[in-house]
């Protein structure tokens, strides 16, 4: 295999047309650079050189592997930008996994902040359980991952770190008819007789911080219907078939056909947080999206 330093320094011989000048360039002595020459001489096969007056000049053999080495000078020049770029965050790739109903109220405007500053780096986005990605993470499947913190610390994989983003509280969301929804802030404890819309599946952490309020309060909640889905579940209060606890984030806008009031007695929290990997040195390109992310949370708050 020839030696690439070598093709080099035949590269500076070339264009300079004298071994005393290459030397001169390269910061060798000339005895160095026709060394040099001489063990790619043998490498080839071949003479790469030949005299021509008080210089020197190329062979075939020489122009030929002088264009190569002419390639290899722009790969690398081009590596070292394209390294440059992905270290100091100006190019690179992060896998993200959120769930859904982070998506209107973080990840679309973290995105739209990444394109402003950070146009460079793709973001690769995929719909995950609040719960589900963080095997994801430990693998390195996924850079980054939304997730609910889990009420078990031990749920955390080892090798994975969450960075808490904002805390999202739960609204109580009633059918515009319903008896307290002349109330601005309702006790949960009223509730308990209540018919029950959920709107997260069974092993959703959001559906236990949930059933925990409740039992703070001295009751279970009998669902009347399970939705799996924040915007089913208003479609079913809106429809008068029960209450409902909803993330503050998952109710975004003005809604006309619930009325939403705060809870107390215990008023359900969700924290909110970027799941990673540990390491020492992550990506420069993960930290602008995380900085983003914190960006955005900041302006959300917990509505």
């Amino acid at each position: 295999m020839l030696d690439l330093r070598r093709l080099l320094v035949l590269r500076s011989v070339v264009t300079s047309g004298s071994v005393s000048a290459a030397a001169a360039s390269l910061g060798y002595t000339p005895s160095a650079i026709s060394q040099q020459i001489a063990a790619l001489e043998k490498e080839a096969g071949t003479a790469l050189l030949e005299r021509a007056g008080r210089g020197v000049r190329p062979t075939e053999a020489g122009r030929l592997l002088t264009g190569y080495a002419e390639t290899l000078s722009r790969t690398a020049a081009e590596a070292e930008r394209s390294l440059a770029d992905l270290r100091e965050g100006r190019t690179g790739r992060v896998a993200v996994r959120y769930f859904g109903s982070a998506g209107a109220a973080l990840m679309a405007p973290t995105l739209a902040l990444m394109r402003r500053d950070h146009p460079g780096i793709r973001v690769e986005l995929a719909v995950s359980d609040p719960h589900d990605p963080l095997p994801q993470v430990k693998a390195g499947r996924a850079d980054l991952a939304l997730v609910v913190a889990p009420q078990e610390p031990s749920y955390v994989p080892a090798g994975v770190r969450l960075v808490p983003l904002l805390e999202d509280p739960y609204r109580l969301v009633l059918p515009p008819e319903h008896r307290l929804a002349g109330r601005r802030t309702i006790a949960l404890a009223e509730l308990a007789d209540e018919p029950w819309v959920s709107g997260e599946r069974s092993a959703d952490p959001c559906l236990a911080l949930v059933l925990t309020a409740c039992a703070a309060a001295g009751f279970t909640p009998d669902f009347a219907v399970q939705s799996g889905d924040y915007a089913a579940a208003l479609g079913f209060v809106t429809a008068g078939l029960g209450v409902a606890l909803i993330p503050a984030m998952a109710l975004r806008g003005d809604r006309t056909d619930v009325v939403v009031r705060e809870i107390r007695g215990p008023a359900p929290v969700r924290s909110i947080c970027a799941a990673l990997r540990e390491t020492s040195s992550p990506p420069a390109s993960l930290c602008a999206l995380l900085d983003a992310l914190a960006q955005t949370a900041a302006s959300a708050g917990g509505g």
